[in-house]
């Protein structure tokens, strides 16, 4: 089970190291959304896993700017310089999902907006440096809350990581707040991800619906932002299933 997850793993991080080369002003979010599930099926031979997960139409989600996650693709949405915007993908290997997500950034971002990108990502690494055996789900949820709240930024209560195996919600659910020492204790063998929302301003979102589907918005209209990783307990730490090559010089870094 272990060797699917690592593989389901390897394939989601291969189509977010990939689809970035088309990002770019003028594309619209469904031009994102084909390249992916092209790259999924024919390049990669797996399945996008959210492809028809609850009837979702898409294999994609794509949350542009102050939309904080469950965004859909759409040929009329066009990305211009100096949108952010994230990608979140699963792909299905040997029965396995794998889920990740990454921010992206459209051309070149103002300073504000790279920063909340930066600390986003940070706030997902210090939430993974927390897992290790006997460690709890409180622990991870505490080191993002005061990563986010150090640099001014709000936490996202309403979405949290979940366990993740043959199917892609499993228990437990992993908040990205929460008190050290509490919850549940992590043991070896344990999959699930973290995914960090955080919110330029208030924590506060609203749903729209769209096409029969919510998305989550910020209610003040301030930017969001989020970075996702499927990760393993193991023996004497932690296995993150959906690196990037890109990270691993990322992962040492301390600060944005």
């Amino acid at each position: 089970e272990v060797t699917k997850m690592q593989e389901a793993g390897r394939l989601t991080a291969k189509v977010l190291e990939t689809v970035g080369a088309i990002i770019k002003p003028g594309i619209t979010t469904m031009d994102i959304d084909t390249f992916c599930e092209d790259y999924i099926v024919n390049i990669l031979k797996a399945i996008p896993g959210s492809k028809g997960q609850y009837g979702y139409p898409y294999s994609v989600n794509t949350s542009v700017n102050h939309v904080v996650c469950h965004g859909m693709p759409s040929a009329k949405e066009i990305l211009k310089n100096g949108d952010i915007v994230n990608v979140d993908i699963t792909v299905i290997w040997e029965g396995y999902y794998g889920d990740s997500s990454k921010m992206f950034s459209v051309g070149s971002l103002a300073t504000h907006a790279q920063r909340l990108v930066d600390v986003t990502q940070q706030c997902l690494y210090q939430g993974i440096r927390a897992v290790k055996p006997d460690a709890t789900l409180g622990d991870i949820g505490h080191a993002i809350q005061s990563y986010a709240k150090k640099y001014g930024y709000s936490v996202v209560r309403e979405y949290c990581g979940h366990g993740i195996g043959q199917a892609m919600h499993e228990e437990p659910q992993v908040t990205h707040f929460g008190k050290a020492g509490t919850g549940v204790k992590l043991i070896e063998g344990m999959t699930f991800t973290i995914e960090p929302m955080i919110n330029q301003g208030k924590p506060e979102i609203k749903h729209i619906v769209k096409d029969g589907w919510d998305i989550a918005v910020t209610k003040d209209r301030r930017l969001s932002a989020q970075w996702e990783h499927t990760l393993l307990v193991t023996r004497d730490g932690v296995e993150i299933l959906t690196l990037r090559d890109e990270e691993k010089e990322l992962l040492n870094k301390k600060e944005p």
